[in-house]
């Protein structure tokens, strides 16, 4: 484990300094050969960007191990969708293979190791689109004893791909129509509420009034390719950019948390390149929140912004 990651590691960062020094910091001590690093620019309407975005990219200037460095930074803001997915293009225009992390998604170390062994594994083996660092149901998994399984679902919080895979990507669901058409996705999902449910994302997604996001769309390239992901039986990243300045994550969900374990080696890898159903169905049921938890979320959100609005009154 004390050897230097052979992989090219992508490191996607924006305006979020501690973050990308502590998620840095884990790559430092994974000491990669090659590191790209991939930086959105500031946003006009928020004054503190600009700063925040220059002390970010301070902080992966301190490159203090044998490595070969290659940067993208953006001069302006292209978002979260445009951004991750130029900076893909572009690093797997330059690599065959990568690991890619966040600024909010901080790895295990043996998250390096394990990517690193699976990439070369399954190089060749197109069934296979990724493999990821996250497992939100690893406390389901107590009984396994393979190291890692394979499933329609996983995260991307800390992951790792081939340019081959990455070639497939369709940022505009262009196919969606006539997939859609076709009852295509009834074909990816056995029960309705699942079906259901994807349908509607991607719905949203190819009409534009979708999240500003590019992961379903990646989502959408292994579900119409019977492509799998890798995930391992525990869980190796944590997610540590839940709160305000998150994009997407601004809530902590309490089903987004699940603790940081390290995996063991060697390997115990799986039999078959085959999906697991039930696996399948524990990950789509995080997809869904109860009406009743649904409700709470709601109305704490709107109690924190009567409190806030409250305090600057009595200030």
């Amino acid at each position: 484990m004390n050897r230097s990651c052979e992989v090219p590691v992508v490191f996607l960062i924006f305006n979020r300094p501690e973050n990308t020094r502590v998620v840095f910091e884990a790559i430092r001590r994974a000491k990669p050969k090659k590191l790209l690093i991939v930086a959105d620019g500031p946003r006009n309407h928020k004054l503190e960007d600009a700063e925040l975005c220059r002390r970010a990219r301070e902080v992966v200037s301190n490159v203090d191990w044998e490595c070969e460095v290659q940067t993208e930074f953006s001069t302006v803001n292209m978002g979260c969708m445009h951004r991750v997915v130029s900076g893909l293009n572009w690093a797997f225009s330059l690599v065959e293979e990568a690991i890619i992390l966040e600024d909010d998604c901080l790895p295990d170390p043996t998250f390096f190791p394990f990517c690193e062994e699976l990439l070369h594994k399954y190089r060749d083996d197109r069934r296979v689109i990724c493999i990821a660092g996250t497992n939100l149901i690893a406390p389901h998994m107590e009984e396994a004893t393979d190291s890692y399984y394979f499933c329609k679902i996983g995260s991307i919080w800390g992951w790792a791909s081939w340019r081959s895979r990455w070639a497939e990507y369709d940022e505009g669901l262009k196919r969606w129509p006539a997939l859609r058409e076709a009852n295509a996705i009834e074909d990816v999902f056995d029960r309705p509420r699942d079906v259901r449910h994807w349908k509607q994302i991607f719905n949203k997604m190819y009409e534009g009034t979708g999240p500003n996001t590019w992961d379903y769309q990646w989502s959408f390239v292994g579900f119409f390719g019977s492509q799998l992901m890798a995930v391992p039986r525990v869980n190796l990243i944590e997610n540590i950019g839940f709160g305000p300045g998150a994009t997407h994550t601004t809530e902590t969900d309490p089903r987004n948390i699940v603790a940081v374990q390290s995996l063991k080696f060697p390997l115990k890898h799986p039999i078959a390149v085959l999906g697991s159903r039930k696996l399948e169905h524990l990950r789509c049921d995080l997809q869904y929140e109860t009406f009743y938890a649904r409700v709470i979320r709601k109305l704490k959100k709107i109690s924190g912004r009567i409190m806030k609005k409250f305090r600057s009154y009595t200030q």
